[in-house]
């Protein structure tokens, strides 16, 4: 690797480490369980129940304050929105940035 493809590779790291909007979905992706419940919601599995049964249905575990934890915070990034069921439920929609994003890292993890 060339020193310009080390300084080129360089900006981008910064850039992406220190944006605002990327900084704050890295952080977010560091968290428990924010794949799982990325790829819940490019399933429609944005309602607790949905999520729950998904998961119990492949041994996969995850709990439901977890599962609300995440989904605010990829609701906060726009990465999903939030549509009330009543007082207390709320289901919750990918958008498309959100779809990109767990797309893009099915595809990171399927070429590992």
């Amino acid at each position: 690797m060339g020193e310009t493809d080390k300084e080129k590779l360089e900006e981008q790291i910064t850039k992406t480490l220190t944006t605002p909007t990327t900084a704050a979905i890295k952080r977010v992706l560091e968290k428990d369980h924010a794949m799982d419940c990325l790829f819940l919601l490019a399933l429609e599995k944005g309602k607790w129940k949905k999520a729950k049964d998904y998961m119990n249905k492949h041994n996969l575990t995850l709990s439901d304050g977890t599962y609300r934890s995440r989904m605010i915070e990829i609701t906060q990034l726009g990465l999903a929105t939030a549509e009330p069921l009543d007082p207390l439920k709320k289901r919750y929609v990918v958008t498309k940035k959100g779809k990109k994003l767990a797309m893009a890292l099915l595809t990171l993890l399927q070429n590992i």
